[in-house]
């Protein structure tokens, strides 16, 4: 016997299906509206002790706004993967190496706040960086990757986390949040390393990262029962112990993805347009990358050097 998709649907979104039932009043909620409760899970309805003539205007101000994308593919994050696995043989065709080695794209297109292509003595011959007018670095290097191993655990990442972002929020705010974690990774190296030739889309996925911790615990889900906890903390822990990793690209898209999170839940809770939400993701970005060009001709290595 088949249920209707009306029987499974959440009982405040309709659009969104749901397996969980409110441990009070047995009203189907989905993962939006789920309350962590001492056993099981609360609807927004009865997660606090509010008035019965309250309840309507509560559910207004504090439930985010209904998503049509939770039964769509993703396609921005499928879209994403493609862009870097490209971006990857391309690096391969110009002499990178799958053990890790850059070749002549990481110099191209790698970040780097201002840096020389060479020296003779203490003349620097070719002058290159964002300060040298290559803004373009702050996007492309989150593109490239130094070896299979790096951009594998990338894009496995990418795809366990945007898969469920993205059927939260659609793929335009999706981009919108990946675009802003990229952008805040970039601007965190330019504040901590900006001598530093720095590659991978690690800042925009420890910000995917960011964003799922807030989305949990401002929904009462424990992020270290789900185990997103967990995971933060061993990555953060790879990025403090181990030589060689970016930790102003790692600690940047973290905060930045967190920060982005917060803005859109809570714009949608209070009932706000959606496309403002959206909006914030790229007024975000743009002045990431804004500060990243500020702090490559103004801020010189004050933080690691």
């Amino acid at each position: 016997m088949s249920t209707s998709p009306e029987a499974d649907a959440c009982h405040w979104h309709p659009d969104r299906p749901a397996g969980v039932t409110c441990q009070r009043c047995d009203r189907r909620i989905c993962g939006l509206c789920m309350h962590q409760a001492s056993v099981g899970f609360h609807c927004p309805s009865c997660v606090g002790p509010v008035a019965v003539g309250r309840r309507r205007q509560v559910h207004r101000r504090h439930t985010p706004a209904p998503s049509s994308f939770a039964h769509r593919d993703p396609i921005a994050i499928r879209v994403l993967i493609a862009l870097n696995a490209a971006a990857f043989l391309y690096a391969l065709s110009r002499g990178a190496s799958l053990a890790g080695s850059l070749g002549g794209v990481g110099v191209d297109f790698g970040l780097v706040g201002f840096g020389c292509k060479a020296f003779i003595g203490q003349m620097c011959i070719g002058p290159l960086g964002v300060d040298e007018g290559e803004w373009w670095r702050l996007a492309t290097s989150a593109f490239l990757h130094a070896g299979l191993l790096h951009i594998g655990f990338n894009m496995f990442l990418a795809w366990m986390l945007g898969n469920a972002l993205e059927r939260l929020h659609g793929p335009v705010r999706f981009l919108g949040l990946y675009t802003g974690s990229l952008a805040a990774g970039s601007l965190g190296v330019l504040l901590m390393a900006p001598t530093t030739l720095t590659v991978g889309a690690s800042g925009a996925v420890f910000g995917l990262m960011g964003a799922t911790v807030v989305h949990q615990y401002r929904r009462g889900i424990n992020p270290w029962s789900s185990g997103i906890g967990t995971l933060v903390f061993v990555n953060l822990l790879f990025t403090f112990g181990r030589p060689g990793i970016s930790i102003g690209g790692h600690l940047g898209g973290l905060l930045g993805g967190a920060v982005l999170a917060w803005l859109v839940d809570e714009s949608d809770r209070r009932g706000l347009p959606r496309r403002l939400g959206t909006a914030m993701t790229c007024a975000f970005a743009l002045a990431c990358f804004a500060g990243g060009i500020w702090a490559a001709a103004n801020w010189y290595d004050p933080l690691l050097g």
